[in-house]
């Protein structure tokens, strides 16, 4: 007799989800990464729109975000993501359209492209993973690095007379009419990892009810990139994040809330 004999359905406390592939996740050891990808396969599972769900993956460490959401995928250059999604979403209506996409694509090369694509609220939900870093190329700064923090290109820390203030893209993002939801998440724990999951699946429902863009920063580790161990870059994040980017919701209704009669009479 195998424990697979004996184990009763009503029983089972983990599973792992049934959109996520075989193929093993090229993520260093203790990356947030992993983790947001199964809460999107468990959503995606859980509304039951697999088949009319499409992704649209980043230049980036989620580059092959493809390879482990079994789901159609569309690759797009780096930062043009949101533009991507918006020509899917508004050629294909019936569909479920989300980016997926970290700091450097979406707030330093994708800057433009997604201020104005939540402009305009289209249909479509965003994942931003934010690790204040540049990680795939080498662990430079990044438009989201902290004052003082060290990377590849600050060796002395961030300064803000040299290198500028941090991009608190989500906080602009929540004042645009386009936008529906807009929340900050982390997976660091695994009370945390539920509530982004709550989120994840609000902004997907959001989108599909035509409310506008949902946006969903996820304030991630890079414990690589900030030569930490994974426990130790858990704690980094939660000292020295959490106070500049705090997790939250910022904005939860429909497009235009904001300026629902600033339209022109003819």
């Amino acid at each position: 007799m195998q424990i697979t004999d004996i184990i009763n359905p009503e029983n089972l406390v983990y599973e792992k989800p049934k959109l996520l592939t075989s193929n093993t996740m090229h993520y260093c050891p203790g990356c947030s990464h992993g983790v947001v990808h199964k809460l999107l396969a468990e959503v995606i599972e859980e509304l039951g729109i697999q088949e009319k769900t499409i992704g649209v993956s980043p230049v980036g460490c989620g580059v092959f975000a493809y390879n482990y959401i079994d789901i159609d995928w569309q690759e797009a250059a780096h930062g043009r993501a949101p533009a991507v999604a918006c020509g899917i979403s508004r050629t294909n209506p019936d569909k479920v359209v989300f980016t997926y996409q970290g700091d450097g694509d979406l707030a330093s090369i994708g800057t433009g492209e997604i201020m104005h694509a939540c402009n305009r609220g289209d249909d479509f939900v965003v994942i931003f993973i934010n690790n204040g870093i540049y990680g795939m190329t080498g662990g430079q700064m990044a438009p989201t690095t902290l004052l003082g923090q060290v990377t590849a290109t600050t060796p002395c820390g961030r300064d803000a007379a040299m290198n500028g203030y941090p991009l608190k893209i989500t906080e602009l993002i929540a004042q645009l009419p386009g936008t529906s939801y807009v929340t900050r998440q982390s997976v660091h724990t695994p009370a945390a990892i539920r509530k982004c999951k709550k989120a994840i699946a609000k902004a997907f429902t959001s989108a599909q009810e035509k409310k506008g863009t949902a946006f969903v920063e996820v304030v991630s580790t890079c414990n690589m990139n900030w030569k930490l161990p994974p426990v130790e870059a858990n704690q980094w994040m939660e000292e020295n994040m959490f106070p500049f980017y705090p997790p939250g919701d910022m904005k939860d209704g429909s497009k235009h809330d904001i300026h629902p009669n600033n339209t022109v009479k003819s």
